[in-house]
């Protein structure tokens, strides 16, 4: 596959000078969201990286001139504030405690990084719109509760953020501290479900969705990267390697382990599918449809269950043979094992050029 590569720093720092700030970007063709407000990002000139620096990009628009928002205001899914979803947008969704919240991809095209606060933790939830990659991870940095910003630097068309208590810098999909006093430190991760707004709603009708009211004027409504997600061979920003195995812009659900991945694509989950698979010498139990792939580590106990899948618009997702009913997040809700949880795996939605390029040669599953 010929690749087509755009490098389009120069027109983002055009638009960044041309930007209003705050003031709604209506730019019928843009090329990303853009803020006067951001700080130079220091260029990367010293050898203290754990990634290769002449792969280290200015993004931009600067040091959080993508404003991440850091008093995220929430209404429930029955309230007419969360009317400017649609079924098919994507939310990331998250449970921790009593708390079910989900955060829609097109609030966070514009700011990429939440800080939340739920009742016993503080959490940062990222979204990379170059990548396609979620995370949620505890907002502590060096042992102190801190939240986390965009650097404005990029590597391998993924964000980078920062800390504010120490100004480390963390590589998104990496998962880890690249540079800074940190530098090598691993975020403690807490899991997320990637879906559309409809399956989420349905899992969790009692969810509460990140408002509108951000206390930013941007018009969400407007995706800010063009035609990015659909062409296959535009690219902001390069990434190294490329693999053409997949479409570039595949979204695919990835298994992590150390600097290997195994990628399941959507289309075998088509109306619903469970596999147990083995990689890294780890049994895994994959369970999906065409709009949601988790993945569980089974134990030995766990592996002996066979699973089917089970998701009828309720919170149940899969059953086994032992009259268990399991959610989307491993939890046991009826049968002899009830509150028993499966081990989520260390995995990830991704586009699969870029998941491709920080896990060089991922084996696909075939099934």
């Amino acid at each position: 596959m010929k690749t087509r590569i755009f490098y389009l720093s120069t027109l983002i720092l055009f638009l960044v000078a041309c930007s209003g700030g705050n003031d709604d970007n209506s730019n019928p063709n843009p090329v990303g969201p853009v803020d006067t407000s951001g700080e130079t990002p220091e260029v990367p000139t010293s050898s203290d990286w754990l990634i290769p620096i002449s792969q280290v990009k200015d993004g931009g628009p600067g040091k959080d001139g993508i404003p991440s928002i850091d008093s995220p205001k929430f209404v429930s899914a029955t309230d007419p504030g969360a009317d400017f979803l649609k079924d098919d947008d994507l939310v990331i969704g998250i449970i921790v405690g009593n708390e079910v919240r989900a955060y829609p991809h097109l609030i966070l095209d514009w700011h990429e990084v939440v800080n939340d606060k739920f009742d016993s933790e503080s959490i940062t939830i990222s979204y990379c719109p170059l990548t396609g990659t979620a995370f949620a991870w505890n907002s502590v940095s060096n042992g102190v509760e801190s939240t986390f910003g965009v650097s404005g630097l990029i590597y391998n068309a993924n964000l980078i953020l920062y800390d504010r208590n120490t100004g480390s810098r963390w590589s998104q999909l990496k998962l880890k501290c690249v540079n800074g006093e940190l530098k090598g430190d691993e975020p403690t991760l807490k899991n997320v479900v990637e879906t559309n707004w409809g399956t989420w709603k349905a899992l969790y009708p009692n969810t509460k969705v990140l408002s509108l009211d951000t206390g930013f004027s941007r018009n969400y409504a407007l995706y800010p990267y063009g035609s990015y997600r659909t062409d296959q061979n535009f690219f902001v920003f390069s990434a190294t390697p490329l693999n053409d195995a997949l479409l570039y812009k595949e979204r695919v659900h990835a298994i992590i382990s150390e600097d290997e991945s195994k990628v399941y694509q959507y289309r075998k989950f088509r109306d619903g599918k469970i596999f147990k698979d083995q990689f890294k010498g780890n049994q895994y139990l994959v369970v999906g449809n065409e709009n949601l792939i988790y993945s569980y580590e089974l134990n030995e106990s766990q592996s002996n269950l066979n699973f089917e899948y089970g998701f009828t618009n309720t919170e149940t997702f899969f059953k086994d043979d032992e009259g268990n009913k399991w959610s989307i997040f491993g939890k046991a809700l009826e049968g002899p094992r009830t509150g028993e949880v499966l081990k989520p795996s260390r995995s990830v939605i991704s586009y699969w050029f870029a998941l491709a390029s920080f896990y060089p040669n991922p084996e696909v599953f075939v099934n």
